[in-house]
């Protein structure tokens, strides 16, 4: 009988934890890495850092972020896949690495069910839907009528994969055309929003919701299923007649074979992080809500956005690579 890697990392986990019996209670005893799918200064590297902080405090060691951003959080997914199972390597993933990268790449790097260990769900962003002052709209619908009079004449940026999926079906449901024009962050895309050299976009509301106050960029819509506290008077998309069923989320996952132990560790101190007042007043303030689970929770989820992702993926022949 022959062992696959992903056997062979979990059967050392298992060794570890059998050799020492104290190993639940000492754990951790070192220093925890948290591998960022995206760079220094995206909305999850505010809301990882700002929950890393207390989260490390509550397991008594500190947490190094790590960045590593690029093919659509590829690099950090394939990273966190095949680091040693033992707790000391984490990734606060969102859709792009655990739900994009294997469904919109022909040939995926890894499997996101089979290949992590899901510790928990973190929650939801909220996304603004905005236009550069110069598009003479007020809201969705204006904007949707009035690309459908300028055919191809507009352009939006995407500065990550829920731009990507969500815009794409967006104009396949509202029946319109835009020339894409991608970006490796949000912070990038922004500034070509603001500059006028690309039109429209969803942007992450804790790194828009400054210009949008300064008049630099107008907000049209946001996501989700209410009102941003942020931005009262701006309606949702939902509001706009539209239904565009994809969601921006995080949480953290760890190599496949993670001892039980120290996923349940961690999956009780995050919990009790998220419920926080002041950290859920500051996230809010980023557009972020949080929405905690159980690891058996956070696992149905992936494979539930497995499925919906390579669903829509397909539908809109948005494969990559």
């Amino acid at each position: 009988m022959t062992l696959d890697s992903r056997s062979i990392r979990a059967l050392l986990a298992v060794l570890v934890v059998a050799a020492s019996p104290a190993f639940g209670q000492a754990y951790p005893n070192k220093p925890i890495r948290m591998i960022l799918p995206l760079p220094a200064g995206s909305a999850t590297d505010v809301v990882a850092r700002m929950v890393g902080v207390p989260l490390g405090q509550s397991l008594g060691v500190n947490i190094v972020m790590d960045n590593r951003p690029g093919a659509d959080g590829g690099i950090a997914g394939a990273e966190t896949a095949r680091a040693t199972p033992d707790g000391y390597t984490l990734m606060f993933g969102t859709n792009s690495p655990l739900s994009a990268v294997p469904t919109m790449r022909k040939k995926p790097p890894y499997h996101p069910l089979k290949d992590f260990t899901p510790i928990g769900r973190v929650g939801w962003y909220t996304h603004f839907v905005v236009v550069h002052p110069s598009v003479p709209v007020k809201s969705l619908s204006e904007f949707i009528d009035y690309a459908r009079a300028n055919p191809g004449k507009l352009s939006y940026a995407t500065g990550n994969t829920f731009g990507i999926l969500t815009i794409a079906q967006l104009q396949k449901v509202a029946g319109i055309k835009m020339l894409h024009v991608p970006y490796k962050s949000d912070p990038a895309a922004l500034i070509d929003i603001i500059g006028g050299r690309v039109q429209f976009m969803y942007a992450t509301q804790g790194q828009a919701a400054t210009f949008v106050r300064e008049g630099k960029v107008r907000a049209i819509a946001v996501t989700g299923s209410k009102r941003s506290p942020l931005t009262p008077d701006v309606p949702t998309v939902a509001e706009a007649g539209l239904q565009v069923p994809v969601l921006g989320w995080g949480g953290l996952v760890g190599p496949a074979g993670m001892p039980a132990a120290i996923v349940q560790r961690i999956n009780k101190d995050l919990n009790a992080v998220l419920l926080q007042p002041k950290l859920i007043e500051e996230v809010s303030r980023q557009g972020f809500e949080f929405a905690g689970s159980t690891p058996a929770e956070f696992g149905d989820w992936l494979r539930q956005q497995y499925d919906f992702w390579g669903a829509m993926v397909k539908e809109l022949d948005l494969y990559t690579y």
